[in-house]
């Protein structure tokens, strides 16, 4: 039991000697201590802050656009049809064939129409020789001026009936209204054709049409002459301009057609392909930034939280276009400080404690 008394005194001792002989080391210690309290305090004061990093945005020209899906259509394409009746009796073109325009397609026996053709003539030189003595006797008296009005008027209907008959002769020969590709086969030889049936399909491929539809939102945007271009299912890029924007919807569907003509003097574009149609629209000034900064707020408004004055505070944005490098967002001031880490940790008034990333 005798230990314990002498540890006592020993560290009373030790005590007495560091308060007498070494009271400057002791003042230190003290120093160093209100430090520490200090640095507890601020970190107490900024505990309600949270950190975060905010990307410095400038605002920047944007080309925008509409991406429409469509297909492409021949600029003409017509189904030549015959304007009387006969037998086919030309070589038939095949499918694939280029014509020019006014070259024979068909052609169909004339039948009785040549015989028809003299009778008529016939009957217009009869008719011209007695309208010519009925003028003649009425002129020296002799005829009535009803007779002169009655061999004219056979004058007249027999030239009709002149008329009439080479008129019919000349659809014997069905010619192509403009130069193009058959689409089909003309009509074979020996097939009878009647009014209406069809001697051969043309289309005229050296310039297409990309046709689209835009959505009532959209169609507004369209204006004729602005640039546009798409990429087909071939791999085929092809650019041109819009030349119609129609003024009517789909009754089904609500949307407006939209036609984007380009040259095709190679025929490397085929009628009906399917495209990917891009629309370019006036610049606008917008951000990039990356996807994930994009937040709602309590009304469900699409937008992003920015660093402003050591505080978060929401704004509103639009997006223009996204891609490969982030999204495209207009509704911004022209600077503007985003927060792209911590976004999950605060709301709008939130206090922060901001590294800005970016700003010069």
């Amino acid at each position: 039991m005798r230990l314990y008394p002498i540890l006592v005194s020993i560290a009373v001792t030790i005590a007495m000697y560091f308060f007498v002989m070494e009271r400057d080391l002791l003042k230190s210690f003290s120093a160093d201590e209100e430090a520490e309290v200090a640095v507890v305090v601020e970190t107490i004061e900024r505990s309600g802050a949270v950190s975060v990093v905010a990307l410095h945005s400038v605002a920047q020209e944007v080309q925008s656009g509409i991406i429409l899906r469509g297909r492409t259509e021949a600029a003409r394409r017509v189904d030549v049809r015959a304007q009387t009746s006969g037998l086919v009796i030309s070589e038939p073109l095949r499918k694939g064939s280029i014509v020019e325009e006014g070259q024979l397609l068909c052609s169909l026996n004339p039948g009785i129409r040549l015989a028809q053709l003299a009778e008529a003539k016939a009957r217009l030189l009869d008719a011209e020789v007695s309208a010519a003595n009925a003028i003649d006797l009425a002129a020296r008296g002799f005829g009535p001026e009803t007779a002169v009005v009655a061999r004219q008027a056979g004058l007249q209907s027999a030239q009709a009936g002149v008329l009439q008959i080479e008129q019919e002769i000349s659809r014997l020969e069905i010619r192509a209204p403009f130069g193009g590709l058959l689409e089909t086969d003309s009509a074979e030889i020996g097939s009878l054709m009647q009014p209406g049936g069809l001697c051969a399909t043309i289309i005229d491929l050296n310039t297409i049409k990309l046709v689209g539809f835009a959505t009532e939102t959209d169609v507004n945007k369209i204006e004729v002459g602005t640039f546009a271009g798409a990429d087909l299912v071939s791999g085929k890029r092809v650019v041109g301009a819009v030349t119609f924007v129609s003024r009517s919807s789909d009754p089904v569907t609500r949307t407006f057609r939209v036609e984007i003509t380009v040259d095709n003097a190679d025929l490397s574009i085929r009628d009906g392909e399917t495209a990917e149609i891009g629309i370019a629209l006036a610049g606008e000034t917008g951000h990039l930034l990356p996807q994930h900064v994009l937040t709602l707020d309590m009304n469900g408004t699409l937008g992003v939280r920015v660093a402003q004055d050591g505080f978060a505070r929401f704004m509103p944005v639009t997006i223009l276009r996204d891609g490969a490098d982030g999204i495209w967002l207009a509704g911004l001031p022209d600077t503007v400080d985003v927060i792209t880490v911590g976004l999950e940790f605060t709301i709008d008034g939130s206090k922060i404690d901001a590294t800005i990333e970016g700003a010069e």
